[in-house]
């Protein structure tokens, strides 16, 4: 796929300059020229480059100016091109990638595109992995079975989890987990070795798991029964569990009747 730049510059010899700099470029596409800020607007909400090559200095807008207009979240990547040094610092603040400070020769330019080249695609990437996570969420939750487990209670017990991490989107089968701990707004999966982290609460958390596998041993943690090695009674009706991942937990008191009542369940089904 082609990077489609736009170059912003109210100097004719600027504009000239660095559209001769990107003709031996072969994955380049320039879709426009923009002669001021006004222009430079118009174009980015028309055209949707992936890259602009900015000007600060300009009639009407400025390149400070064509952001604010246009929206940070809605610019392309920026890379600033000026004959005055002092707005480095500004520009960055305003996340341009890079600074160009003319007269450059063309190895700073190579550099510079190489940088919008990277990020550019590091965007695309993460584009497509965002419309994937929600694809595979919306297949999983069509395809989903929900269980009634009361009259107004219905629990959705996930064979698998949506895992998305940097650039991939993978699964992870609950009954392959050993224990879920809570961080915060999130939740570290335990599966051997691998720790997997999510955005999930632990309440939400516990309602996806079987309850029958699953049992919730402390605010903060989640077992997976099949899982604990050893339990030892430690102060004031607390437990210590020993996991086979070599994991040591606290079973707080609260939560013994429901770790009693899994372990009796799993034992009448063992004799079974």
């Amino acid at each position: 796929m082609s990077l489609r730049i736009l170059i912003v510059d109210d100097e004719p010899l600027a504009r000239d300059t660095v559209r001769l700099l990107l003709d031996s470029q072969s994955d380049v596409e320039i879709v426009g020229e923009a002669r001021n800020g006004t222009e430079a607007v118009q174009q980015i909400s028309s055209l949707q480059p992936d890259l602009v090559f900015l000007d600060i200095q300009m009639p009407g807008l400025n390149g400070f100016e064509v952001i604010k207009e246009v929206g940070a979240e809605n610019m392309p990547v920026v890379i600033f091109a000026t004959a005055f040094d002092e707005y480095a610092l500004k520009a960055f603040e305003a996340q341009a990638l890079d600074y160009l400070f003319k007269p450059y020769d063309d190895d700073r330019f190579e550099a510079a595109l190489d940088r919008g080249r990277a990020r550019v695609e590091e965007q695309r990437i993460g584009k497509v992995s965002s419309e994937l996570v929600s694809l595979i969420t919306s297949h999983s939750e069509r395809k989903a079975v929900p269980v009634a487990t009361g009259p107004e209670e219905v629990r959705d017990r996930s064979k698998r989890i949506l895992i998305k991490e940097r650039d991939s989107v993978f699964f992870v089968k609950t009954e392959n987990i050993d224990w879920i701990e809570a961080a915060k707004d999130y939740v570290v999966i335990h599966v051997g070795q691998k720790k997997h982290l999510l955005r999930e609460s632990m309440t939400r958390m516990e309602k996806r798991l079987d309850p029958s596998t699953f049992v919730r041993i402390h605010r903060s943690s989640i077992v997976n029964v099949e899982r604990i090695k050893e339990l030892k009674a430690y102060f004031h009706g607390d437990y210590i569990v020993y996991m086979n991942d070599g994991s040591e937990l606290k079973l707080s008191r609260r939560y013994w009747s429901r770790v009693e009542h899994i372990l009796g369940a799993s034992s009448s089904k063992s004799k079974g």
